[in-house]
């Protein structure tokens, strides 16, 4: 059947497996390029497509603030994030001459199942703020964890006309946690 134009895509998904590199299986790795990476790059190629006929469109990625700095076990994620990060920023390039605008939200630690997961000791969003040397994790300097609400706020503004001369741009969303690297 036939679908209609495809002015905005947004990229939401991710896993993570956490753990030392030397620990984490090799089925950890390729799931997590499998969702991080591929689903990605695949999803995004199929409306790229459809949306240079058009010579118009704008391609959100949700990517993480973990490709920027590394983590204790968190490798595979950051790494996973990492490409597709430059993954968008590439297509982007590729995609201009056809004013396509392609971008990347980064958020930081974010109020989800999945960071609360990442929750065990009881301390939860308060240990997240105040940060872990150990981790090499800074912490939130304006002290909070960001709702879902922050990061569509982001995600919407770089999908709208608002953002109509912004193209492989990076925005964190991490309330200043990895200090603007």
């Amino acid at each position: 059947r036939e679908l209609g134009p495809l002015d905005i895509l947004v990229n939401v998904a991710g896993i993570l497996r956490v753990g030392p590199v030397l620990e984490l299986s090799d089925d950890d790795w390729e799931r997590t390029f499998a969702v991080n990476t591929r689903g990605v790059v695949n999803v995004s190629r199929a409306v790229a497509r459809r949306m240079t006929g058009r010579a118009s469109g704008s391609i959100v990625t949700v990517g993480s603030n973990a490709a920027r700095t590394p983590r204790v076990h968190m490798a595979a994620y950051a790494a996973s994030k990492a490409a597709t990060t430059m993954f968008t920023k590439c297509l982007g390039l590729e995609l201009a001459r056809y004013n396509i605008r392609c971008n990347v939200v980064s958020p930081g630690s974010t109020d989800t199942p999945m960071q609360r997961a990442l929750w065990t000791d009881g301390r939860g969003a308060r240990a997240v703020i105040a940060g872990s040397p150990e981790a090499f994790k800074l912490g939130i300097p304006l002290n909070r964890i960001a709702e879902t609400e922050d990061v569509a706020a982001a995600v919407l503004f770089l999908a709208s006309d608002q953002a109509r001369h912004v193209t492989m741009h990076d925005l964190c969303v991490d309330g200043g946690a990895t200090l603007g690297a």
